[in-house]
């Protein structure tokens, strides 16, 4: 049997605090934004926004972790963790979610159904 392509290095991209980008993200692995991004994130791994992280944009991954701010809407395939830091101003489609008390949303929530993913296609 043919084995899949697995890059050896499993560590995660990382943004630091005190990082800013301008600009999309593409990643077929984890990223850990600590820093802020001004820009979309399409992630086939998890993403994670620690607790002093900003992104504003659209993120679509397959799980989430959200410590921080999300100034956009977020799609999440499988789970969705919202942090009692977190702070959301946005729309949420998610499979699953959790939301530990404190946490702040503003927007509307799909959760489950065959509908949520990422779409195969870019926008252009």
């Amino acid at each position: 049997m043919a084995k899949n392509y697995e890059p050896e290095n499993k560590l995660p991209n990382m943004i630091g605090p005190g990082t800013k980008i301008v600009g999309n993200i593409e990643t077929n692995g984890d990223i850990r934004i600590d820093g802020s991004i001004d820009g979309n994130i399409l992630s086939k791994g998890k993403v994670v926004i620690g607790p002093n992280g900003i992104a504003k944009g659209e993120i679509q991954c397959s799980n989430a972790e959200v410590s921080g701010n999300i100034n956009g809407k977020i799609v999440v395939t499988e789970l969705l963790s919202l942090k009692a830091t977190s702070k959301i101003n946005g729309d949420i489609k998610t499979g699953k979610l959790t939301i530990e008390p404190g946490a702040i949303f503003t927007g509307t929530c799909n959760m489950g159904g065959s509908q949520v993913g990422v779409s195969p296609e870019k926008k252009k």
